[in-house]
């Protein structure tokens, strides 16, 4: 058996570079413009999201966290941070006294409906329009590859993957829609 080189090939490296640049400049350019024109974080948007994607606008504090893939004290001081603001609130759960719902408010629902064209409008800009259909296609399909390959190796290995704060966007098709 060959042994695996120690250093990324050259091609390998310079593939790799400039999807570490791509991934954190198109992150940030998308972070600033959610936080100055819609006074949203990157991680509001992303449990808006997913919290008025289902039915009712709540879901359970742990699948919540797991929807985002969060650790349980980020979630917890995030939700309360947003709970300030007047976007989210916590509600307890009747078939288990332990466990939560977060819910958007009234007025998480209006931040979201208000960030999501223009959010939709700065990802079409920055991210789609450099591609022509073929290539955007491409992209997806090879991201979808990476995300699988991500999923089957954090089940194998029984790892949490741990998003850091300035990954809050999800990678999912219905985020381009906002």
């Amino acid at each position: 058996m060959t042994e695996e080189p120690s250093r990324l090939t050259p091609a390998e490296q310079h593939a790799w570079s400039n999807f570490v640049r791509l991934q954190s400049k198109l992150i940030g350019r998308l972070s600033h413009d959610l936080q100055t024109e819609c006074n949203l974080s990157t991680a509001d948007y992303a449990v808006l999201v997913n919290l008025t994607e289902v039915p009712g606008g709540r879901l359970r504090f742990l699948d919540l966290a797991k929807q985002v893939e969060w650790e349980k004290s980020r979630m917890s001081h995030h939700v309360a941070r947003m709970t300030k603001r007047g976007l989210v609130t916590r509600e307890p759960c009747p078939e288990d006294g332990r466990g939560a719902f977060v819910v958007a408010t009234p007025a998480g629902r209006a931040a979201i409906a208000a960030a999501a064209p223009r959010h939709a409008r700065a990802v079409r800009r920055l991210f789609i329009a450099p591609f022509t259909p073929q290539e955007l296609n491409t992209f997806g399909e090879l991201s979808k590859r990476l995300l699988e390959q991500l999923e089957r190796d954090s089940l194998q290995d029984g790892f949490v993957l741990r998003r850091q704060q300035s990954h809050g966007l999800e990678t999912r098709p219905d985020w381009r829609q906002g």
